[in-house]
């Protein structure tokens, strides 16, 4: 089984664009956007029971950040996030750059990006659903 998925959120040079490859054994996701889509950062997430309380789930990320580049936040909570909602391995590859962003131009990108993962998610999750029943 291979799904492939697309969302976008936002307007440029503010958009986001989230796809992902839904495998029987894991999902590698992407998350690129603003003036100069790119790899600026890749995170591996695996989930494991919390160890606060094992009834619910947690994950383990693993992050390899582009040197220079700020992209690997946003690789962690979303491989993280990912990981744990779907209860699969996840791979993410971030990169969203716009020149000479502001502390609120970030914010909006920020913004963007949990949109069209949450969006994202939810397809991954509907698509799941179809493909066991």
């Amino acid at each position: 089984m291979i799904i492939r998925l697309h969302t976008a959120y936002g307007d440029y040079p503010y958009s986001i664009e989230a796809a992902a490859t839904v495998t029987a054994d894991g999902v590698n996701m992407e998350v690129f956007g603003g003036q100069r889509p790119h790899v600026g950062a890749v995170a591996f997430g695996v989930p494991r029971p919390s160890l606060d309380d094992p009834a619910r789930m947690s994950s383990n990320v693993t992050v390899v950040p582009r040197l220079g580049h700020k992209d690997d936040e946003i690789a962690r909570t979303a491989a993280g996030r990912a990981a744990r909602i779907l209860g699969t391995p996840v791979v993410v590859v971030v990169g969203i750059h716009i020149d000479q962003a502001s502390p609120d131009d970030i914010a909006l990108l920020v913004d963007h990006t949990n949109k069209a993962l949450d969006q994202l998610l939810d397809q991954i999750l509907s698509a799941l659903s179809g493909s066991r029943g």
